[in-house]
């Protein structure tokens, strides 16, 4: 996948492409962009052979899994979950398989957790962190709160631990300034649309 500081972009292929293919050495072109030879070779192979399609990134991940599980194998541990209501490993060990395994395919299946199931039933009754529906907006905007934060204040002249708490001890009897903030914001689901504010959360005046 290509970056913004990278050497190639798909648009620097076909510029490259097209000054190979006006004649010019390959090497040539490859040191007037920085890139290798290498490089230069594999992006003009490519576009030989596919074209301009040939230049974009390709996924990088692999075209087939030859090690996965057969989705025969999976049909049967689904089956034998739900018949024995047993764990990965009593499943593995009837079945042949590594507990692991057994575990990966019951979890791809978004099958629950015994833990969290009804003996007798078999419905969900524990709370789980994973969330079912995603807290998700389609816009900005479309959901906005408050978002209020404490925050502590020391005093003019130092806390407790400049003085003791012994010598701070009369502020609870209404001698103190104030003693706190709070910070009140403005979001959504998708960021800050507002500025915190800060103000006075609790204030207390000498008598």
């Amino acid at each position: 996948m290509s970056h913004a500081n990278a050497r190639l972009t798909p648009t620097g292929r076909f510029v490259m492409a097209q000054r190979i293919g006006a004649g010019r050495p390959v090497a040539h072109v490859a040191a007037e962009m920085s890139i290798s030879r290498t490089t230069a070779w594999r992006w003009w192979r490519r576009f030989q052979a596919e074209g301009c399609p040939g230049l974009v990134d390709r996924p990088s991940h692999a075209h087939s899994h030859p090690h996965r599980t057969p989705v025969c194998v999976e049909t049967r541990v689904r089956i034998a979950r739900m018949l024995s209501r047993r764990g990965p490993v009593w499943i593995g060990y009837h079945l042949g398989l590594p507990a692991s395994t057994v575990g990966r395919v019951l979890g791809r299946h978004q099958v629950p957790l015994l833990r969290e199931c009804d003996p007798l039933t078999r419905q969900v009754i524990r709370a789980s962190r994973r969330t079912v529906n995603r807290y998700e907006h389609p816009y900005p905007g479309s959901l906005v709160y408050i978002e209020v934060k404490k925050l502590g204040r020391i005093p003019d002249g130092g806390g407790w631990k400049a003085h003791g708490r012994a010598a701070r001890s009369g502020e609870k009897h209404g001698r103190g300034g104030v003693i706190g903030e709070q910070q009140a914001g403005l979001r959504n689901g998708r960021g800050r649309i507002r500025r915190p504010e800060s103000r006075s959360s609790r204030s207390r005046t000498s008598g």
